[in-house]
């Protein structure tokens, strides 16, 4: 049997109640030409029955399970047993618009120098149990994504949303396994460090599931892993101005999630007092529209969310 162009990786924790959903949007996708490799990682409820169940419904999809050792434990794990030429990351509670796969195949294809890329991503209320139409959509850059990108914010958003050669991924030398937070953005890192090229496609292709009891709303936690990793990339004044744009970054995000507008206001604070012209003045529009919607209590005109959030 000739090796797939994609190997879709799947870590999975405790995630009966999205791992069908999340599956089903990969098998729906006009590109077919994958395989799925779900990885349970040591879960204590019914993801592994979910995970056979997929199984069974098409032959594409392979099972295995490991001891519980986390997140990027299980993605690299995944990788290594994967056989197609690009790897496409998802985690078991989001989902993929049907052409996510195809349009990365035709980006790839257009431009055989690309290592990586990644789309849009709408950001989208659970309400309970499934997803809602997306409160938000990222903002892409029409440039190869350069450290900078990586380091201060979050270009690509989260792991769902990567599509890397295998290759590439294999030289990189995978995910840090000792990292809880901020392991996504550890690998792009030494990624482009590496001259690889990294590149967005300006259309939402991932449904991001946005969770108050999620690992994508422990707001300080991330702070905290971004802090470990970007100290490791910058001088302690460049740290500084990271932190302050970091920090609204992590405003939006909690604007995005409805998390109480308290959590919003905090990290604003703590972006303005790490440094005030970052904040404000490393794109001026975005800091001026991230305190408006504080003060507003996040409730703003869509126009306005939207500028929020991009």
């Amino acid at each position: 049997m000739p090796n797939p162009i994609f190997s879709v990786i799947i870590p999975a924790y405790n995630a009966e109640t999205t791992l069908r959903s999340t599956v089903a949007s990969v098998l729906r996708q006009s590109e077919t030409d994958f395989e799925i490799i779900i990885i349970d990682d040591g879960s204590s409820d019914g993801t592994l029955l979910a995970m056979l169940d997929a199984g069974c419904q098409d032959l594409r999809v392979r099972v295995v399970s490991q001891s519980n050792a986390g997140v990027s434990a299980a993605r690299n794990y995944g990788a290594s047993l994967a056989r197609g030429e690009f790897l496409a990351f998802l985690d078991a509670d989001d989902q993929w618009h049907s052409r996510k796969l195809a349009e990365h195949l035709a980006l790839h294809s257009d431009d055989a120098g690309l290592h990586a890329s990644f789309a849009a991503v709408a950001f989208c209320p659970d309400q309970p149990g499934k997803l809602v139409g997306g409160r938000s959509v990222s903002s892409l850059q029409s440039r190869d994504y350069r450290l900078s990108d990586i380091i201060v914010e979050n270009a690509v958003c989260t792991t769902s949303n990567l599509v890397i050669r295998r290759d590439v991924f294999e030289r990189t030398g995978g995910f840090d396994e000792t990292l809880r937070y901020a392991e996504d953005q550890e690998f792009l890192a030494r990624f482009v460090a590496q001259n690889y090229r990294l590149k967005g496609i300006p259309r939402p292709l991932v449904r991001y599931r946005m969770s108050d009891d999620g690992l994508s709303c422990d707001f300080d936690a991330m702070l905290s892993g971004w802090q470990a990793f970007a100290g490791k990339w910058l001088s302690e004044t460049d740290l500084s101005r990271a932190e302050a744009i970091y920090c609204r970054y992590l405003a939006r995000r909690a604007l995005r999630s409805g998390a109480d507008i308290t959590v919003a206001r905090s990290f604003a604070r703590r972006g303005l007092a790490a440094h005030r012209q970052s904040f404000i003045g490393s794109n001026r529009l975005r800091g001026l529209l991230t305190i408006g919607g504080i003060a507003a209590g996040g409730a703003m005109p869509a126009v306005m969310r939207r500028a929020v959030f991009a």
